[in-house]
């Protein structure tokens, strides 16, 4: 487990953006039931830990796609994400929506978008994927070259694993499930037992 992977699990724990529920769980918009659910949103609110996870952002960035041109944050919550490493990068920055507006020039992209243009999405977390690939393929029909999604944290599912494959995609997480439940325990926010029907509900999808 990297320093920077474990620091920013750390940030999401003790902002308590990561919820532990397995008695009662949580529904996604995907309708899976979890005992686990996470709100990065709560990150912008603690100027400690929204330091530590754009930093961590902006390292994983430059890292893993120096050659990016533009950062485009999805809707809505990788928006300030991308807007925050975009400056502290030098970097245009621009988002997708979820889809086209029905008014004004029914953009569905914010921001300009070149032919071939190098850019990363940037989200803020990864469950089944399926929202931020279909961020990556509008980029991809406006002439982007897409080179990849950055988020914050991923749940490592097999479906959403599978899902970027098919799509010709690759995806970077600054932390992950495995890294926040491991910190989690260390941290006494659960115990070593629960770490067991975590991991059995991570695997089982």
């Amino acid at each position: 487990m990297s320093e920077m992977r474990k620091e920013a699990a750390k940030a999401l724990l003790e902002t308590q953006a990561v919820f532990f529920r397995p008695e009662e769980p949580f529904t996604w918009a995907s309708g899976i039931k979890s005992p686990v659910y996470t709100d990065n949103r709560l990150v912008l609110t603690a100027p400690r830990a929204r330091q530590v996870i754009e930093e961590g952002l902006i390292a994983l960035i430059r890292e893993t796609y120096p050659e990016a041109e533009a950062l485009f944050g999805t809707a809505t919550a990788g928006i300030p994400h991308a807007a925050i490493a975009g400056y502290a990068m030098d970097l245009p920055m621009g988002y997708v929506r979820s889809g086209a507006k029905d008014h004004g020039r029914a953009n569905r992209i914010e921001g300009r978008v070149g032919p071939g243009q190098k850019v990363v999405v940037v989200e803020d977390l990864i469950s089944t994927g399926g929202s931020c690939i279909e961020a990556a393929k509008a980029l991809q029909e406006a002439g982007a070259d897409v080179l990849g999604v950055i988020c914050i944290f991923s749940y490592n599912l097999s479906k959403s694993r599978a899902a970027f494959e098919e799509a010709g995609l690759e995806y970077h997480s600054l932390t992950d499930f495995d890294c926040v439940a491991q910190t989690a325990a260390e941290m006494k926010y659960i115990s070593e037992e629960d770490i067991a029907q975590l991991m059995e509900f991570r695997n089982n999808l």
